[in-house]
C-alpha cells in the first residue's frame, strides 16, 4: 500500500537514505522561488520500492533569492515559509549519493534543469544521475490524451483519478511516481530501471 510521509510542514526534516536494494526509482519534483530555474525553494522525492510502495520526503529550501509574486501564488511558498530552512548548498550533500545511485523520474525536464542550475550557481558538480521523463512515459501509455487534455500532471490528476495537492513538491513527486506505475499497468510491462544508473534503459 502506498505510504506518504508528508513532512513538508517542517523546515528541516531529517533525511534518511533508503536501505540499499529496496528502491527501484525515485521521482523528483522541485518548486522555485522565481523565474530562475536555480531558485529551488522546495524539493520532493518519492521513493518507489520494488513492491510498488511509495514513500515521500520533502523539505523547504532557502533559495537565497527573492520570491516572485507569481510563483508564490502558484505554490504558496514565500520568504517566511523558508525561514531557517537549509539552503541548496547545505542540503545537496545529504541527497547526492541517494540521487546518484538510483534512477530519477521527473514530470517534464524542468526538475533536472533546476538541479543542474542550482549546482552550477553554488559551484557544485551536477548530479551524476540518469533522468527519465514521466511525460514521455504517459504519452506511450495514454496516446489518446494528446490534444485531449494533454499529459501534464493537472490533466492526469483528473484522468487517472490521482489525489494530490498540485505544486507541492512532495505531492507532485508522489504523483509522478504513480503515473509511472499506472502506465506500467496499462502497458502490461515494467520499465526496466534495474542496475546502476549508468546501465539504465527503457524496455517496454
Amino acid at each position: 500500500m502506498d505510504q506518504i510521509t508528508n513532512i513538508s510542514d517542517t523546515q528541516t526534516p531529517p533525511f534518511t537514505a533508503p536501505t540499499p536494494g529496496t528502491v527501484r526509482f525515485i521521482a523528483v519534483d522541485v518548486e522555485t522561488a522565481g523565474y530562475e530555474s536555480a531558485s529551488i525553494c522546495q524539493i520532493g522525492l518519492a521513493f518507489v520500492g520494488f513492491d510498488g510502495s511509495i514513500d515521500t520526503y520533502s523539505t523547504y529550501i532557502d533559495p537565497r533569492s527573492p520570491f516572485s509574486d507569481g510563483n508564490t501564488r502558484l505554490h504558496g511558498i514565500d520568504a517566511s515559509t523558508v525561514f531557517d530552512a537549509p539552503n541548496f548548498l547545505q542540503m545537496l550533500p545529504q541527497l547526492r549519493q541517494t540521487m546518484e545511485t538510483h534512477p530519477l523520474v521527473q514530470h517534464s525536464r524542468f526538475d533536472e534543469k533546476a538541479f543542474d542550475a542550482a549546482c552550477k550557481l553554488t559551484q557544485q558538480p551536477i548530479l551524476k544521475s540518469v533522468w527519465f521523463d514521466s511525460v514521455k512515459i504517459a504519452r506511450k501509455a495514454w496516446p489518446e490524451f494528446k490534444g485531449n487534455g494533454g499529459h501534464g500532471l493537472g490533466h492526469l490528476k483528473t484522468a487517472l483519478g490521482l489525489k494530490f495537492r498540485h505544486h507541492d513538491a512532495g505531492e507532485d513527486a508522489h504523483a509522478a511516481a504513480e503515473v509511472v506505475l499506472k502506465a506500467e499497468a496499462v502497458m502490461g510491462a515494467k520499465i526496466n530501471m534495474l542496475g546502476s544508473s549508468r546501465q539504465l534503459k527503457f524496455d517496454f
